[in-house]
């Protein structure tokens, strides 16, 4: 069985949970080579290491990096340990965090760490990898938005800004590279079943669960590897004449609002 990924080789970051578990897994599976560069090796959800379940699971050769995404030198230090794999290939922007706040309410502080992982650490993560891309043979940048960053959400007003920077970035990433044939599109989950919707946003298990799940039309919560699939078809050759896209994995909730 032709595996799509064969010979490339993928940075995820955080990759040690959740939606980037999913996509390190799903790339290994499909041949790719993974550094993991994340915060911490533990995942959230519990479980081994992704790097190690990843070595039991497939024979892709895999690293773990540590790896603040709001530090351009570790970001630096992740894009390079690809390195050892022949180099990188495809890139995943994916670390991420969320937390609410009341616009009226809301302090620098907690506004410049979600700046700083999620809008900062993209804009790095992507170029540190263009670098060597363009160096090379072209590659494939994914950065992971939100349907928060297609519509606002006035409970989280940062969160949405964020994310929609994100999109706006892939944008601009695309055609500013799209010469030295690079790609950069953007996937833009809905509500997907992780740590971050059961514990950070309390959306499922809580009581207004059933409710929001009225408000998709697939009626119900997505899997990791569901954006897992989606990634794959932005990093391989399936997707050699996509670039500048967003991808929407959301089961129709914002196309029906």
């Amino acid at each position: 069985m032709t595996q799509v990924l064969e010979d490339e080789v993928a940075v995820i970051t955080g990759g040690a949970s959740g939606i980037g578990r999913a996509i390190a897994r799903r790339f290994a599976a499909d041949g790719a080579d993974i550094v993991i560069a994340d915060i911490q090796d533990t995942p959230r959800e519990g479980g081994k290491p992704t790097h190690e379940l990843i070595d039991e699971e497939t024979e892709a050769e895999t690293a773990y990096v540590e790896c603040d995404v709001s530090s351009v030198d570790d970001l630096e230090s992740a894009v390079a340990a690809a390195d050892e794999f022949g180099g990188v290939t495809v890139m995943v922007n994916n670390a991420g965090i969320f937390h609410g706040e009341e616009f009226l309410e809301t302090e620098e502080e907690a506004f410049d760490r979600m700046m700083n992982i999620n809008v900062k650490g993209v804009y790095f993560g992507a170029q540190a990898a263009a670098r060597r891309m363009v160096e090379a043979d072209g590659g494939s940048i994914i950065n992971l938005s939100s349907v928060a960053g297609l519509e606002g959400a006035g409970e989280f007003v940062t969160y949405c800004g964020t994310k929609g920077a994100v999109r706006l970035l892939t944008y601009a990433m695309a055609s500013v590279l799209g010469p030295e044939d690079v790609r950069v599109n953007t996937i833009h989950p809905g509500l997907i079943e992780t740590t971050m919707t059961t514990d950070d946003v309390s959306i499922i298990g809580s009581e207004d669960e059933d409710a929001f799940l009225e408000s998709i039309p697939s009626r119900r919560a997505g899997q990791p590897d569901e954006i897992a699939d989606a990634a794959v078809y932005l990093a391989s050759e399936q997707s050699s004449y996509v670039t500048g896209e967003s991808l929407v994995v959301d089961g129709g909730m914002t196309n029906t609002q």
